[in-house]
């Protein structure tokens, strides 16, 4: 696995790393051990870069990571989240801060966090600023390396882009959710900060196996979430509405190259855009890993091809997605 420089920092990290939302539960049941094997499968994979959040699973992410970390003795990056579990929208404080922080430290089993990104928290909270001063805290009092954030939208992630000693970016990218490429990639290239890309595969449309049939457990994300019933629309399906998404998927079927599968594609076409850091498509069994990880040893797509899927997504796709973005 090649890695990729992180941003402004001094690390360097797998370019396809391991994202852990599923670890929780919201993409339907995931046991103890499958979800170790998932991440023995990504370190033999080469992966360095998990990222994960205090409220997945209300800590069972972080919890299992800590557990094979502390049986593999594998030397991860791990990236953690905040602001979601507890305090949100409007009751943050330094004090809960510190606490999220510390119940993080001890799940984890580590004395300091990699990384920790605001998890997509209000708008008003980032303009405002105090939330990044706290995070400066945390990291003089050694708890954490470095801060991030987690974003909904561009604009959002232009607000965080102000604040000089960010090392991280984390914004949702993919075939179907192009926005960021102009004004956002533009910017965190100009301030030298890692770009982290999560639902690269558009919560698996971009694999190409779903019809307008598929159903998913009550438990699934996919399912209770499909229209922003419980969080930002975005967050599933890239906020197209799924038998849409599943009709764009089956016409981006042509575009794939031979012996590829869909995904391969969808993801090595993140990884030819040079300020991407790394990318973190989630996995619910070993073999998603291995076809994940092996899209960063695929050849760059043609800019032939990148061309008519810039033009595929301006006219058939991006007037047909839903919330903010």
């Amino acid at each position: 696995m090649k890695t990729r420089h992180f941003g402004a920092t001094q690390e360097n990290v797998s370019k396809v790393g391991l994202g852990t939302w599923q670890f929780g539960g919201d993409w339907g049941e995931l046991t103890d051990q499958t979800a170790m094997s998932i991440m023995q499968t990504a370190v033999e994979r080469g992966v360095t870069f998990f990222d994960t959040a205090n409220v997945y699973g209300t800590g069972r992410s972080e919890e299992l990571i800590g557990e094979f970390i502390k049986e593999s003795r594998a030397h991860l990056f791990i990236a953690t989240k905040l602001g979601r579990l507890r305090g949100y929208p409007d009751d943050y404080s330094l004090d809960l801060f510190k606490q999220s922080t510390e119940e993080s430290l001890k799940r984890l089993g580590v004395d300091r966090l990699d990384l920790t990104q605001l998890h997509c928290i209000p708008r008003h909270h980032l303009q405002e600023g105090k939330v990044f001063d706290w995070l400066r805290r945390l990291k003089e009092e050694g708890l954490i390396r470095y801060f991030g954030a987690s974003v909904e939208t561009v604009e959002e992630g232009l607000i965080c882009l102000e604040q000089d000693d960010l090392a991280s970016l984390q914004v949702i990218f993919n075939i179907f959710r192009q926005k960021p490429i102009d004004e956002l990639f533009k910017k965190a290239k100009e301030k030298n900060v890692a770009l982290i890309i999560r639902l690269p595969l558009a919560s698996g449309l971009l694999a190409g196996k779903f019809t307008k049939d598929s159903t998913f457990s009550p438990q699934d994300h996919r399912s209770f979430n499909r229209n922003g019933e419980m969080f930002n629309v975005g967050e599933t399906f890239a906020g197209l509405p799924f038998e849409k998404g599943v009709e764009l998927s089956d016409q981006l079927k042509p575009f794939v190259p031979q012996n590829w599968s869909m995904a391969q594609f969808a993801l090595r076409w993140i990884l030819d855009f040079p300020e991407v850091s790394v990318i973190i498509p989630g996995a619910s069994n070993t073999e998603h890993v291995v076809s994940n990880t092996s899209a960063g040893d695929l050849p760059s797509l043609s800019p032939e091809i990148h061309e008519q899927l810039r033009r595929f997504y301006q006219e058939h796709v991006k007037d047909h997605i839903r919330g903010a973005y």
